[in-house]
């Protein structure tokens, strides 16, 4: 089958999503606007053939093709990059090719779009509006009430992400926002964050995993001292659980999604409450498939090559441990100048690092607010849920990275 991938070397982890494809017996097509030099080896080795064009170009992209279609038959293509899945659902219709449509995209790019879709399958979202001016923004806010959330419409992660308390806040923001087109205003939903995460084929859920924010998202973007965490949870049988579960499997069927990586966040009030936040038809950012593959001693990579292009897994992804992430940002500014209480927590807890990948001396700190991973992860696991919340605490606390 010869599959095309967009993308397949940025960022990092697609390289090993191409890879896979090839892996699984797939002639994969690259299609970039990395220079062919500039792709990462896992990458490189993995492609019959690479397009070097601006993926932002849809027209260049589709020339390509069609010309590239003359000398091979082009089957199937996948995106995992949030930005290009819409040009994904154009090439698809231009080459009458199976997959997620424009129309079906769509809901999965436009958070108004999406929230209205679920709110006709009577699955439960915070209360929400799209607005294209500060006076629309005013407008939802008034209809809505405070506490609420502002963030772009086709946003990913956190960013340009505000939680308002009043209309003086709200002062203060709208002019952080002037770049962004459209954005929406929702209901804030207090309670704890969650996703619930997936790889499908043909509808039917192959693997299931969820993600425990501790703190949420929107915290860690709001202070530098925070380290963040992400849980990956072994038993999704536990009651406080099943509701966003279910909630997950309802969205899914609602959006008409049916093979590939799909990743949602939800919210679990305080009384129980399963809240629906936001879905991408796509692998998480920030290391999650590494969490999930050091949970199962699997390779999601493969796994979800195996779905995308046999629809079936040859083996099943097992939840063997709980696994944490925890993220550290450098105190200070510049260059990396030492890293503090590293050694003694591997004398106490060293059987269960998985991994280990912080920025070396001398490197420059990354930007905090640009992304998660800031200046380096450590990724523990145990077969103990409080196992791993007790050493991602130590680990955040204790864990010290100075800049300067």
């Amino acid at each position: 089958m010869n599959v095309v991938m967009l993308s397949p070397g940025y960022p990092a982890e697609m390289a090993y999503f191409t890879r896979a494809l090839a892996a699984v017996g797939a002639t994969v097509i690259g299609v970039g606007d990395q220079p062919p030099s500039e792709l990462p080896s896992a990458a490189r080795d993995a492609l019959a053939h690479y397009e070097h064009v601006s993926l932002a170009d849809e027209n260049a992209v589709l020339a390509a093709l069609h010309g590239l279609a003359r000398y091979a038959r082009i089957e199937q293509v996948e995106c995992l990059w949030e930005p290009y899945m819409l040009l994904a659902a154009r090439i698809r219709e231009s080459f009458g090719l199976p997959g997620l449509s424009v129309a079906q995209t769509v809901p999965f790019r436009d958070k108004e779009r999406m929230k209205q879709a679920i709110d006709a399958a009577g699955i439960r979202t915070p209360r929400h509006a799209a607005a294209t001016s500060v006076h629309g923004v005013w407008e939802a806010a008034e209809r809505i009430g405070y506490p609420l959330i502002v963030k772009p419409i086709a946003g990913a992660g956190s960013a340009d992400t505000y939680r308002i308390d009043g209309p003086e806040e709200l002062s203060t923001v709208l002019p952080l926002l002037r770049h962004v087109p459209e954005v929406s205003v929702e209901e804030f939903i207090d309670g704890e964050e969650f996703t619930y995460d997936t790889i499908c084929a043909n509808g039917a859920v192959l693997f299931e995993h969820m993600l425990w924010y501790r703190p949420r998202p929107l915290q860690m973007k709001q202070h530098e001292w925070i380290s963040p965490v992400s849980l990956s949870l072994r038993d999704l049988e536990v009651p406080d659980l099943r509701a966003g579960r279910e909630m997950g499997t309802a969205v899914i069927a609602a959006l008409g999604f049916t093979t590939g990586f799909t990743h949602m966040e939800w919210y679990r009030k305080d009384d129980g409450e399963a809240v629906f936040g936001e879905i991408g038809a796509r692998v998480a950012g920030a290391r999650v498939a590494d969490l999930m593959n050091y949970a199962t001693d699997g390779d999601v990579y493969v796994a979800w090559a195996e779905a995308v292009v046999h629809g079936r897994l040859s083996k099943p992804l097992e939840r063997r441990y709980n696994a944490g992430a925890i993220f550290k940002r450098a105190q200070g500014a510049g260059a990396i100048t030492r890293v503090e209480g590293l050694d003694k927590l591997l004398s106490e807890y060293g059987d269960a690092v998985a991994m280990i990948d912080l920025l070396p001396i001398g490197a420059q700190r990354r930007d905090w607010q640009a992304t998660v991973v800031s200046d380096g992860s450590i990724i523990v696991r145990h077969p103990e849920l409080q196992r791993v919340i007790e050493m991602t605490e130590r680990f955040a606390a204790d864990l010290q990275i100075y800049a300067g």
